[in-house]
């Protein structure tokens, strides 16, 4: 099964990120093929994706899961100030992390660290703290999607309360993914 690991948000932040693709869209006059919007009820914040794993091993996952979150304190997490990836022509675009980034980056090193340590393979690239907006099919419509996201620099978006790890299946249909949480770790 294909499985990730996030950190879950809550409906006002849901409600204003659909606020705002709703007017990126209308300002970077995106034409609906071009983009694929996430769906605001689908958007989690993603700290270790895990790709398919067999479903025995998701009993270690889990076990490595509660493990880091009983060793982090609960934060707060600001979102804030729209980037992308992808550089001229945004590849996706997407909102950061803020106030409280240092305790997610410690706790997202830690989990990477102890999945490491249990045989995943570590991930290549550096953590970027972020919800996904949207992914860019068209590279027109990204570099009008990187030039909209400069005038969001200074977006407060509001603050998530990082108080607990999940484990997502991730089932890929057409009509877009299915999540279900295959587990839930308090953090203390």
């Amino acid at each position: 099964m294909r499985c990730f690991i996030a950190i879950d948000i809550n409906q006002t932040i849901r409600a204003a990120l659909s606020d705002l693709q709703q007017e990126l869209q209308k300002k970077a006059d995106i034409k609906r093929g071009d983009v694929t919007w996430v769906k605001p009820d689908s958007i989690h914040l993603t700290l270790k994706f895990l790709g398919e794993i067999e479903d025995k091993e998701v009993v270690d996952v889990c076990d490595i899961i509660k493990d880091v979150a009983g060793r982090h304190k609960s934060f707060e997490l600001s979102m804030e100030s729209v980037g992308c990836f992808g550089g001229k022509s945004a590849r996706v675009l997407w909102v950061g992390g803020g106030e409280g980034t240092e305790n997610l980056l410690q706790l997202q090193k830690d989990l990477e660290q102890q999945l490491a340590e249990a045989g995943w393979p570590p991930e290549t690239r550096e953590f970027t703290s972020h919800l996904t907006l949207c992914r860019v099919k068209d590279s027109k419509a990204g570099i009008k999607l990187a030039q909209a996201a400069d005038n969001y620099k200074q977006l407060k978006l509001g603050t998530i309360s990082a108080d607990s790890l999940s484990i997502y299946q991730s089932q890929l249909t057409p009509q877009g993914p299915i999540y279900t949480v295959l587990g839930n770790y308090k953090l203390r």
